[in-house]
């Protein structure tokens, strides 16, 4: 054969161009691709489809909102309250209180030690005995020189006995009166310097100045008490008290609103400890000074009705009203920004918020209530869409518009 038909004859190996090592990578790439294009497209057609919309919160209100002219905020204290200390100067033997103690006017709540002042007042007791003792004693022997003054005086008018002898019986009988007298005085001395002594005795038992509760207990048994607290480690007061049926609470009213203040004007009042409650109030007194570094005036406001849950030094904020509030109108409501009700037929309703889409619910309008309205069929705290209502409509996807 011929050298061109061997060669046609040969099998000759293939060689792998570089291109077709690349054509897999490429087709999967392409796949990825056009897998993306398709997420993104579908996206876009479903945010185009959702509706971006702003919310609002249906609130608890009270109708007495609607009703405040101004509010302050301030704390309740206690208008009666003493740190209650002794008179004089001794080691705390006995405490009888602990916090939150209930005492009354006059109740011995604690004793300091008394044995040396005891032991005075016994003395005084001595003393009064004593001086009884000679003002008896002077009174008899007064009462023996008046009879010989009479008969010597009788005696000397018939001549019987001598002008020496009835001067005498007289003298006697004068020295006699002024015995009665100094023994008189001396009963009152001895009296008085018990007095004092039971006085000094009483300073020890250190007792309640009014009927009150124990706020604080600021000493303990072995402390030294003295009045002014002067010496080292020496306690002023043994405990603090106040009388809680007093308690108002203080608001400062900035000057430029006091014109809308009275006393005895209605107020509602709240505490920071128990949001839910509203206390009724009046004002009790506008306290006749100003303060010059917050030009503000204090106002102070009694509460109508006493609560155990109510304690000094609690936050308070106070809504000076229009009008003392019903009773009805101290209830609290379901209210809602009227921009938010939309008809649909005839029907009146909200588009309440389900994860991404809107219910349309129907509800019923109540009494207006400031800048919203009472609304009954929904509940407190259910998120409903604002706006743009025009774009909505039941079952719809929404996106909520992001806060500021």
């Amino acid at each position: 054969m011929s050298d061109d038909v061997l060669e046609r004859l040969t099998i000759k190996n293939k060689v792998a161009s570089p291109g077709s090592k690349r054509r897999l990578p490429l087709k999967f790439a392409v796949v990825v691709i056009a897998l993306l294009v398709a997420g993104g497209a579908v996206y876009g057609f479903w945010s185009l489809q959702a509706v971006t919309v702003e919310t609002t919160t249906v609130s608890r209100v009270y109708p007495s909102q609607s009703l405040a002219l101004l509010n302050a905020s301030g704390y309740v204290v206690a208008q009666r309250k003493a740190a209650v200390a002794s008179k004089t100067t001794g080691r705390l033997e006995w405490i009888g209180v602990e916090e939150g103690s209930v005492v009354a006017a006059g109740q011995v709540i604690a004793r300091l030690e008394n044995n040396d002042l005891q032991a005075l007042v016994t003395q005084g007791e001595a003393s009064v005995r004593t001086a009884r003792a000679t003002l008896e004693q002077a009174q008899a022997e007064l009462g023996d020189a008046r009879l010989n003054f009479t008969r010597q005086k009788e005696l000397l008018n018939g001549g019987i006995v001598s002008r020496a002898e009835f001067d005498t019986a007289e003298t006697r009988y004068k020295r006699s009166l002024a015995g009665v007298t100094g023994a008189t005085a001396g009963v009152a001395n001895a009296r008085a310097a018990l007095q004092g002594s039971l006085v000094n005795l009483d300073y020890t038992r250190i007792k309640a100045p009014f009927s009150a509760v124990v706020l604080t207990k600021n000493a303990d048994v072995g402390d030294i008490i003295t009045p002014l607290g002067a010496a080292a480690n020496a306690k002023a007061a043994v405990v603090t008290i106040a009388d809680l049926s007093s308690l108002q609470v203080e608001a400062d009213v900035s000057e430029s609103n006091l014109s809308l203040i009275k006393a005895g004007q209605p107020c509602e009042i709240t505490l920071d400890a128990l949001p839910s409650e509203r206390f009724r109030g009046t004002v009790s007194m506008i306290v006749p000074t100003a303060d010059r570094t917050k030009a503000s005036i204090m106002v102070k406001v009694r509460f109508m009705e006493k609560d155990p849950r109510i304690l000094p030094e609690m936050s308070a904020k106070v809504a000076f009203l229009q009008r003392q509030v019903t009773v009805s109108e101290n209830k609290p409501l379901n209210a809602l920004n009227p921009s938010a009700i939309v008809k649909s037929g005839s029907r009146e309703g909200v588009y309440l918020i389900r994860g991404e889409k809107v219910v349309f619910t129907p509800l019923t309008r109540g009494v207006r209530l400031g800048d919203m309205v009472e609304v009954r069929g929904i509940e407190a705290g259910s998120k409903v869409a604002l706006s743009p209502l025009d774009r909505l409509k039941d079952g719809a996807r929404i996106m909520q518009a992001e806060k500021k």
